[in-house]
């Protein structure tokens, strides 16, 4: 029995041998196996397309600025009328034509809108000026000629002098036909109180200031780079994106020719040794005021147009595709390419200038399909 286990060994040896080997060739098998599958798996699957057409168009790029919105013009009331503050406004209150701007001895002292101050006492036998001209218009603005016997003008009438009389009785005023300086706040327009200077329950101190205000025109004020000065003019449109999401429409109107400071650049101190940055500042008023309601002083998006071009082929943007070697082509709706050279890149509109041949206007180009 002993001499048998040598061979027993052998046997063994033999057998564990055939199976690696076996073992290898099925390993060897499964790779030539998977790898013919994975030469035979497809490629990536085409992106499906639908197609755009050329067209002739007004394309227009534009500039996206950093604005704040606001209230246009800055405005002081001071004390004129003798007597103690009685009631004052709350910063934010809105006042228009006739409202009392603030109260003296129990009494309102409304605003009237008026080029310029008043600085004299208006009276019958009066020199002529500019002044009575704002108030008669003030006068017939708030129902105080209802005859229509005031005409408009310079000249202190017996017609004016009865129209005040009615403001007088209508606000429990002596009919005087006479208005003192400091009865009436003389401004431009309907102002927007920003803050209240004096305290209830003190005295006037005449010429000192009462309150200051801003207009109720909501407005946003952009830092414009100088390099696009030139570019923007008043009367232009641009598109205002607000704090809380959406867009509303705007008009600039006013391009400040004078560069400013915007500070060092990166917040820094003058020892930086960078120049610090300068811009335009640019006022856009708003096409629709109510959508700003609540808002000041809050940061916004201005879109404001930089170059326009009139009559020229546009395709969308998401037409254009990478040439081998650097530009762009399109990839025609009846088979093959060609490449194009680009122009002005309308991001709002999604479209953008191209010009090449055989393209014109009507021909279909591929684009990705939704």
């Amino acid at each position: 029995m002993p001499s048998d286990r040598p061979a027993a060994r052998r046997r063994l040896r033999a057998a564990a041998g055939t199976a690696l080997l076996l073992g290898l060739v099925v390993v060897a098998g499964l790779g030539v196996r998977a790898g013919r599958t994975g030469a035979a798996d497809p490629g990536p699957t085409a992106v499906p397309t639908q197609t755009a057409t050329v067209r002739r168009t007004t394309v227009v790029e534009r500039q996206q600025v950093a604005g704040t919105l606001g209230y246009a013009g800055r405005y002081t009331a001071v004390g004129g009328a003798v007597g103690v503050i009685t009631r004052l406004p709350a910063a934010g209150a809105a006042i228009r034509r006739g409202q009392g701007v603030y109260e003296v001895d129990g009494r309102a002292v409304p605003l009237w809108f008026a080029r310029r101050p008043a600085w004299r006492e208006f009276r019958p036998g009066m020199a002529d000026g500019p002044d009575v001209r704002d108030l008669e218009a003030n006068l017939v603005a708030l129902g105080h000629d209802p005859e229509g016997n005031i005409t408009v003008d310079s000249r202190f009438s017996a017609a004016t002098a009865v129209a005040l009389r009615r403001w007088q009785r209508s606000t429990g005023r002596p009919r005087t036909g006479r208005l003192a300086p400091g009865q009436v706040v003389f401004l431009p327009e309907a102002i927007r109180v920003t803050a209240v200077a004096a305290t209830a329950g003190t005295r006037v101190r005449p010429d000192a200031p009462v309150l200051t205000a801003t207009s109720t025109r909501a407005v946003v004020t952009a830092a414009l780079h100088p390099a696009y000065g030139r570019l923007v003019r008043a009367g232009d449109r641009v598109a205002v994106t607000l704090p809380a999401g959406g867009n509303t429409a705007g008009t600039v109107v006013d391009v400040s020719r004078a560069a400013v400071v915007a500070g060092p650049p990166g917040g820094g101190g003058a020892g930086d040794g960078g120049a610090a940055p300068v811009s335009l500042p640019v006022t856009v008023a708003l096409a629709d005021p109510r959508a700003v309601d609540g808002l000041d002083q809050a940061p916004v998006q201005v879109a404001i147009t930089t170059q326009r071009r009139v009559g020229v082929l546009a395709v969308p943007i998401n037409a254009l595709l990478a040439a081998v070697g650097g530009g762009y082509e399109v990839a025609l709706g009846g088979g093959g390419r060609v490449p194009v050279r680009t122009g002005l890149f309308d991001e709002a509109a999604g479209l953008v200038e191209v010009a090449g041949a055989p393209l014109a206007d009507g021909l279909e180009v591929e684009v990705p399909a939704p």
